[in-house]
């Protein structure tokens, strides 16, 4: 039997999850009186940004310029894909997270709203979107993984809680050592990863995580890893004009990328970690968007909260 369609009460941190969206006028204004502007990610602050630039808004509510990207290379070394239909959040987490097999949890209450949510993939199938949806308030499905997979219940899973009153998402599955960042980034907006300013649809979720098919970190140094989601960031805000959510465990993020705090300014961060709380966060993070806190419960798919109010929630899909 389904609970209630409520703000779920957790512990944790309050978030300020909303964006509040700041004109790009107003940096148009700063930059004809010569004020200074920040820099994209990775670039530092000066008076005007180069040819071709766009607005992105980050996680704060901020229009920030985005250059046209440039791209370091990351090492290329395929591996056999054996398994992509089920390489999704939870089941990954379940098989490698050092927390994976915790029980379920008994959520305590929390500070501020915690809106209900979750994340599917083709291992869920079709919903059954008119029974779902009074729950939820939001919900993720898988789109894709490197550049070589779609997910055949994608069309049910992203249009069925749009047409049921639901926010939606998708979500795209890295294999770092497969292909680049750009590459991974192009073929997600291109297979449904998209973000449209329309108060229903959340901007694209990055999932980096523990490698399915191999070594935990795919082979990659931290600053290998670093750049190659540096690549994907900057390509999927260049094209959608909105920052990626970042779907990642702080055990993953500490191991693989050495704990890099850089992309904190820019993009909402989306924790998992099976426990009552969400634990200490990813440097560069002070707070948390979204945390997936266990990978099973009453409604189909891994169980998620919002951190924050729906106001905040719309806010986010409506401005990027």
């Amino acid at each position: 039997m389904f609970a209630s369609r409520r703000p779920v009460a957790l512990s944790g941190r309050v978030a300020l999850s909303g964006r509040y969206p700041l004109a790009a006028v107003a940096g148009v204004l700063a930059l004809a009186v010569g004020v200074p502007v920040p820099g994209p990610p990775g670039q530092p602050a000066g008076t005007a940004p180069p040819p071709g630039t766009v607005w992105a808004v980050n996680t704060s509510g901020r229009e920030v310029p985005v250059p046209p990207p440039t791209f370091a290379p990351t090492p290329v070394h395929p591996e056999k894909i054996t398994h992509p239909g089920a390489d999704y959040m939870g089941a990954v987490n379940v098989a490698h997270a050092p927390w994976g097999h915790s029980a379920p949890v008994k959520l305590a209450p929390a500070a501020v709203p915690q809106l209900p949510g979750i994340d599917i993939s083709f291992y869920q199938g079709i919903i059954n979107w008119a029974s779902v949806a009074p729950h939820i308030d939001f919900s993720y499905a898988k789109a894709t993984e490197g550049i070589y997979y779609t997910n055949p219940d994608f069309t049910n899973q992203y249009n069925g809680p749009y047409n049921h009153g639901v926010i939606r998402g998708a979500y795209h599955f890295a294999i770092p050592n497969n292909s680049t960042g750009k590459a991974q980034a192009d073929f997600f907006i291109n297979h449904g990863g998209g973000w449209s300013s329309d108060g229903r649809t959340l901007p694209g979720a990055l999932d980096i995580e523990y490698n399915p098919y191999g070594g935990e970190c795919y082979g990659f140094t931290h600053a290998r890893m670093v750049t190659w989601l540096r690549n994907f960031i900057n390509e999927y805000a260049f094209r959608e004009h909105a920052f990626p959510v970042i779907y990642t465990t702080t055990d993953w993020w500490s191991t693989c990328t050495g704990n890099y705090a850089g992309f904190g300014a820019n993009d909402p961060l989306w924790i998992a970690r099976y426990a009552a709380t969400a634990g200490p966060l990813p440097h560069g993070w002070g707070v948390y968007t979204f945390w997936q806190y266990t990978s099973a419960g009453a409604l189909p798919g891994d169980q998620d909260v919002f951190n924050g109010a729906l106001a905040r929630l719309r806010a986010l899909a409506k401005n990027g």
